[in-house]
């Protein structure tokens, strides 16, 4: 399988170093992994033989830049690579523009239209369009691979769209955001305040230095939008979620809660009542009974309600970037098993 990569931050080069650590694996699935292309901001390095993994390892772990320092082709861009059509999947890692989806979503939309498989894990573009996305992939004969935009290696999307097939759900929920989770724990494990649990989760990594999506709720709407686009089948937008953030609870909330034997979860929630949906972002005290009780620190958990199949509750899966870069290989190794790539 021949790969175009567009995004070489974080995310870009442990998928690097994963498949180099997977390769016994993906030999024995009988997958080949060639990136031909890496593409950043800055420029691109192309070679349609592959780039060797151990340079690419070597440049990454040397400090120095793939793009400024490798002594191969640096004037590559997207555009560029799209129209040579020369390889199987394009992964898309640029940063999410939650107005617009761009440039990413058009680098999709024409991946998608010269029959290129596209595994993203960019919430931009699936926001924005996710359905003419998906229409785009199914009359090009080509998959779009879209877990890692919703938890990253929590399975919230394969959940949803292969374990509840056939069945009508009239409720998603979730706690889908890692960081405000661990922000929750450590307030209620040490009674610290708001901002000293934020500076603690941006010291340990575990916060991006521009916390705001997270702890004003809106990466928890952007996941909740696009279950409830993919799974339910709609064409809802942001401006459909009521968003409520963590950045007012204090001590004495939390002390409160559990005094009461209770816990503050940030909870998305999107509900059919009859013909009507809602859709908000809030914090919720959850007792001992409720199936989000005891997911904390970085964990995650999604809950299906369904007429058929009842309801599905999936808690876990590993946060940061090796997690993120472990689903956009499950997606690659998805699409390869399916599409025969």
């Amino acid at each position: 399988m021949r790969i175009g990569l567009i995004g070489y931050g974080g995310v870009g080069k442990a998928f690097t170093k994963l498949i180099v650590d997977k390769s016994s694996m993906l030999k024995e699935e009988g997958l080949n992994i060639e990136i031909v292309y890496i593409i950043n901001s800055k420029g691109g390095v192309y070679n349609p033989k592959g780039i060797g993994y151990n340079k690419l390892l070597a440049f990454s772990n040397g400090g120095k830049s793939i793009i400024e320092d490798y002594d191969e082709n640096k004037k590559i861009t997207p555009d560029f690579m799209l129209e040579r059509k020369d390889i199987d999947l394009m992964i898309e890692l640029t940063s999410t523009n939650k107005e617009t989806g761009e440039p990413a979503l058009s680098y999709i939309l024409k991946a998608l239209e010269n029959k290129i498989h596209v595994v993203t894990g960019n919430k931009g573009p699936i926001i924005q369009r996710y359905k003419k996305l998906e229409k785009m992939a199914g009359e090009n004969g080509v998959h779009l691979g879209i877990g890692c935009t919703c938890g990253g290696a929590l399975p919230s999307v394969n959940g949803g769209v292969i374990e509840m097939a056939g069945s009508e759900i009239s409720s998603i929920e979730g706690v889908f955001n890692g960081t405000t989770n661990y922000i929750l724990k450590e307030m209620e494990d040490t009674g610290c305040t708001y901002d000293i649990a934020l500076k603690k989760a941006k010291d340990f990594g575990i916060s991006e230095a521009n916390p705001s999506f997270d702890v004003e709720g809106w990466d928890t709407a952007f996941k909740l939008l696009i279950l409830t686009n993919v799974i339910m089948k709609e064409e809802k937008n942001l401006s459909d979620i009521k968003v409520e953030g963590i950045t007012n609870l204090t001590p004495y909330d939390i002390e409160n809660a559990l005094k009461e034997g209770k816990r503050y979860k940030l909870i998305g929630r999107t509900s059919r009542v009859e013909k009507e949906l809602n859709m908000l972002v809030k914090l919720e005290k959850v007792d001992k009974e409720h199936p989000f009780y005891n997911v904390d620190g970085k964990n995650k958990a999604v809950r299906y309600i369904s007429d058929t199949l009842g309801e599905l509750t999936l808690i876990g899966g590993a946060s940061g970037t090796t997690a993120a870069t472990a689903s956009i290989l499950r997606d690659i190794i998805y699409i390869s098993r399916v599409a025969r790539v």
